[in-house]
């Protein structure tokens, strides 16, 4: 009897590792995903007021914060010096955009020490608002069409940064 409980949890234990070994690698961006940020008709949304308000306190969730420590594209602050921005906030928007079926796709600068560019994709609806993917992003990226491009080209995929 012990023999075969063996065997049993050897077959099961072999079919898990098999199953982990082909599912998505962390960060990755699901086919349906994928499919929503290549199909999707984004509205372009030019500043964090213009985000649902759902998106804004999921970025406020995302960032950690107890305020929404972004600011809008065309304030000019000097995100790569942390002591110009201290007590300023720390990311600048520059680039989003909606669907009509409740997606949002952001895309900001982060300052600091070490200056990165982050990409976040939202499901929002007026009852609740989830982070469904995002990743660090190169940057120099201007426009969502842009961003959009570096996503589905691969220039984009993962994994999702330590610090957003």
């Amino acid at each position: 009897m012990s023999r075969l409980l063996v065997v049993l949890l050897s077959l099961s234990l072999g079919s898990a590792l098999v199953h982990a070994s082909q599912a998505a690698a962390p960060g990755a961006l699901s086919s349906e995903l994928r499919a929503r940020v290549q199909n999707g008709r984004f509205g372009i949304v030019s500043s964090i007021r213009g985000l649902p308000l759902g998106v804004r306190y999921g970025l406020q969730d995302l960032f950690g914060s107890t305020t929404l420590d972004i600011v809008e594209p065309d304030v000019d602050v000097q995100l790569s010096d942390p002591v110009a921005t201290r007590g300023r906030p720390s990311r600048r928007l520059i680039a989003a955009g909606c669907t009509t079926d409740s997606y949002c796709l952001v895309y900001y600068e982060r300052g600091g020490a070490k200056h990165t560019w982050h990409v976040a994709l939202f499901h929002w609806t007026p009852d609740k608002t989830q982070f469904e993917w995002g990743s660090t992003a190169p940057g120099g990226l201007k426009t969502l069409d842009e961003v959009r491009k570096a996503i589905l080209s691969g220039a984009i995929k993962g994994p999702q940064p330590e610090a957003w």
